[in-house]
């Protein structure tokens, strides 16, 4: 079973239905015969859009309940210093902020397929895939 490293925007697709990934991604959540995986920092994103940008803070619990699926499905991975450190390194090779290096730093980490709806800094640079590559 092959494992995809989700980041934030994936699972904030699922859940907006105005989204251009909206529906792949809502797929991709439901998909058994992938693993799936995120890193820690995903809580923090999911919640802080879900209040900032959408002002829907009724979503942080079902936001939050879709990262837990993902923790007991492939896991949750933690940001330590090594991850960190080699994010900081992608983020200044690549020209990208160390919040999406740390996706990339965890996929490389985990061996597993990153997936994300930023098309612009990890798309479009072939960091990441987009959820809808993934059928």
């Amino acid at each position: 079973m092959s494992t995809l490293l989700l980041d934030a925007s994936v699972i904030l697709a699922a859940f907006d239905r105005d989204d251009v990934s909206h529906e792949p991604a809502r797929a991709l959540l439901g998909d058994s015969a992938v693993s799936l995986a995120t890193l820690d920092l995903a809580r923090y994103e999911v919640v802080n859009v879900a209040v900032r940008a959408w002002q829907a803070p009724q979503l942080t619990t079902p936001l939050l309940e879709a990262v837990e699926r993902i923790a007991n499905d492939g896991g949750v991975l933690l940001s330590t210093t090594t991850l960190l450190t080699r994010a900081a390194e992608l983020a200044h090779e690549n020209g990208i902020s160390v919040y999406d290096a740390a996706y990339v730093a965890a996929a490389l980490q985990a061996g597993a397929t990153l997936v994300s709806c930023d098309v612009r800094d990890l798309v479009g640079k072939g960091l990441a895939s987009a959820p809808g590559n993934q059928r």
